[in-house]
């Protein structure tokens, strides 16, 4: 371990014992911010250990009968959930005159939705029109009205539907027109992309697009691929019996691979596809033997069939950042390539400094692919590369209005730098008391009383259709207000011509972590993007691999940290307490930072998907290179989002702390071919 690192931890360590206070209430907001409202009494570091939590005062009759209610609620919602509908019944009855009637009606219907009437359902519609919850019933009547084929309910219901958003509904959409006779093979083209989410409405089209002859044996065949890719089994099997293949072999090709080579190649294009499938599957696990496969049956396939190989070994390749992933790209030259592979031949051409290949794949991008801000920006910089400086800038204008790693990329491209907007006037105290009788609000506040976070966010979301700017401020205001930072940010990102800037970047708990991060030498306007990516400035936010607090720390890697810092008394449980989370967080943080000797890049990467991937993702340079095309080639999606999220938000927040323009190129700067680093977990 580094002696800063030591040095660094020391000073964490003695800052966490001096900050220690129960007076969670006084925590320091951001300038212009409220403070936050109290939060529920916990154990706080003390120089001791731990200290009792405060005392509480016992609640009353009327409050013991709010709280029974509510866990009678979220028993109800359980129960639907499970589709127990007697239970939900008597459960539903139980709460007569509840805060939020409209679902309990719902939660009592869904269970039954099935064996419902269309009266039943169409009079809750009714009573509840214009809600969100209504809406979310309307969603899920047509997904029943589509499996029942009741295509006269379906089609009158869905132009009612607001949302518009569910996968299953749209295949519906299309397998009721294309019942009728209507031509919709375009338009399923462009919608069945990812066969995980196919379920039986997009099953169903895909079969009765080949039944009517709008899908063709080509569309089935890149459907197989596409499941291939995406290790889909069942879409796989259902696609191969449509081709007139074997079921069996399709899915060995996706689970089995080594098994469904070694039974070859097969006599037909499907047979063949289906060998396709497993070379690519193989070359997940050893691109030696995929390689050695193909050139073995080359003679055996024809050649597009032989591009289709090496796109499948070179998406592979590619995933891996593995060397040889550029020349295979070069080999899958005329395969028909799925979205993800005319993806990763691009970043793999951004890594060789490739630019004319980098033009010619996004261009043969489809439209909303290449239109979108990530493409438009690469295919800018590889116009300019090629000399066609005003075609490039055209396309960096496009979106240089986006406050997002492209487009502030593409403003500095166009000479400007990130700064950040006047700011408009703040709500009238007449707007934020429209705002604070509004009913979705308030049944959003109920719910996020509840932590029944999805419904509040859903009923948030709903209520702010239709908002003027001023009315987006004043609800982002009203967030604030009720410490739900996460509406807050997200509210006040949607406004296009009057911005505040301190809601959409805030910086609560600013006590604990100034302090914490002067003493670690951190940037903390680092820290606080991070910590907006990661958790949104909610408090007790849990992931589902079982991270915690505002950092989002792993337990395992906050009793590592915790004993590296000499922090004794330390508890799993102490993880959704403020303090001990961001001392821990930033503690790691830098760490890493050390680790990856000071590039916030490598060390963004690393905090999400571990030191040891970010060193590896390192280790494949054999030169320097620039900050943004080691972004865009991170092999995981997730971490790749992560980092260009975080990298954003800290420009943002540099800005907003420095009342000065910033520089996201200065800040993503040059990764260098790996140097030393220490063991981190």
């Amino acid at each position: 371990m580094s002696q800063t690192l030591l040095a660094g931890t020391v000073v964490a360590a003695s800052s966490l014992l001096f900050l220690a206070s129960p007076d969670v209430a006084a925590q320091a907001a951001s300038p212009g911010t409220t403070p936050p409202a109290p939060a529920a009494p916990t154990a706080v570091l003390a120089p001791g250990g731990l200290s009792p939590a405060p005392p509480v005062v016992a609640p009353g009759p009327q409050a013991d009968a709010s709280r029974e209610q509510d866990e009678i609620f979220a028993q109800l919602r359980d129960a639907a959930r499970k589709n127990d509908a007697d239970k939900a019944a008597a459960l539903a009855a139980r709460l007569p005159g509840y805060a939020i009637p409209s679902y309990v009606d719902y939660y009592r219907l869904k269970p039954r939705l099935r064996d419902a009437s269309n009266e039943e359902i169409l009079d809750f519609l009714k009573r509840y029109e214009g809600s969100a919850i209504a809406d979310r019933l309307r969603n899920d009547w047509l997904l029943e009205l589509g499996r029942k084929r009741d295509w006269v309910n379906f089609d009158r219901e869905l132009p009612l539907f607001v949302k518009k958003d569910d996968y299953q509904v749209k295949c519906y959409a299309l397998l009721s027109r294309a019942a009728k006779g209507q031509n919709v093979a375009a338009e399923a083209r462009v919608l069945l992309d990812n066969p995980p989410l196919y379920g039986e409405a997009c099953a169903a089209l895909v079969n009765q697009l080949v039944q009517s002859g709008q899908f063709t044996n080509n569309d089935l065949l890149a459907q197989l691929r596409l499941a291939g890719e995406m290790h889909a089994t069942g879409p796989s099997r259902r696609t191969a019996l449509l081709l007139g293949a074997s079921d069996s072999r399709a899915a060995q090709a996706v689970d089995l691979p080594a098994v469904a080579m070694a039974r070859g190649i097969g006599s037909t294009r499907a047979d063949h596809e289906i060998y396709l499938v497993a070379l690519g599957r193989m070359a997940r696990t050893s691109l030696k033997l995929a390689t050695v496969a193909l050139n073995k049956n080359a003679s055996k396939l024809s050649a597009e069939e032989r591009a289709i190989g090496w796109a499948n070994i070179a998406l592979a390749a590619s995933l891996t950042l593995a060397p040889e992933a550029y020349d295979d790209w070069k080999k899958a030259e005329g395969a028909p390539l799925t979205w993800n592979q005319l993806e990763w031949k691009t970043r793999i051409a951004l890594r060789r400094g490739d630019w004319k290949t980098v033009r010619s794949t996004i261009e043969a991008m489809p439209a909303p692919q290449h239109d979108e801000p990530v493409w438009t920006y690469w295919l800018g910089r590889a116009l300019q590369a090629e000399g066609r400086r005003e075609d490039g800038q055209a396309l960096f204008r496009r979106i240089a209005d986006q406050n997002s790693f492209y487009g502030q990329l593409a403003m500095e491209e166009l000479g400007m730098q990130i700064s950040i907007p006047p700011s408009a006037a703040p709500p009238t105290p007449a707007e934020l008391a429209q705002v604070a009788t509004n009913p979705g609000f308030k049944r959003a506040l109920k719910f996020f009383s509840m932590r029944m976070r999805f419904e509040g966010t859903r009923e948030w979301n709903w209520a702010l259709n239709g908002f003027t700017e001023r009315q987006l401020l004043a609800a982002a205001e009203f967030a604030r207000q009720n410490d739900i930072l996460d509406r807050m940010l997200s509210t006040s990102e949607r406004t296009r011509t009057e911005f505040d800037y301190t809601q959409r970047f805030p910086a609560p708990h600013n006590d604990i972590l100034h302090p914490t991060a002067q003493g670690l030498g951190l940037d903390q306007a680092w820290v606080y993007g991070l910590i907006r990516q990661e958790s949104r400035f909610v408090t007790d936010a849990q992931s589902g691999v079982g991270a915690s607090g505002l950092m989002q720390v792993m337990p395992s890697t906050g009793k590592w940290v915790a004993e590296k810092i000499g922090l004794t008394d330390y508890g799993h449980g102490m993880l959704s307490d403020i303090r001990t989370n961001i001392v821990l967080g930033t503690n790691y943080l830098n760490m890493v930072l050390n680790n990856a000797e000071g590039s916030q890049v490598l060390a963004t990467a690393a905090y999400n998907a571990g030191p040891g991937r970010a060193r590896t993702w390192r280790g494949l340079l054999t030169a320097p290179m620039e900050g943004a095309v080691f972004v865009e080639s991170i092999p995981f999606e997730e971490t790749r989002t992560y980092v260009r999220n975080v990298m954003s938000n800290a420009t943002n927040y540099a800005a907003l702390f420095d009342k000065r323009p910033q520089s996201l190129k200065a800040r993503l700067g040059t990764i260098t071919p790996r140097g030393g680093g220490i063991g981190l977990p």
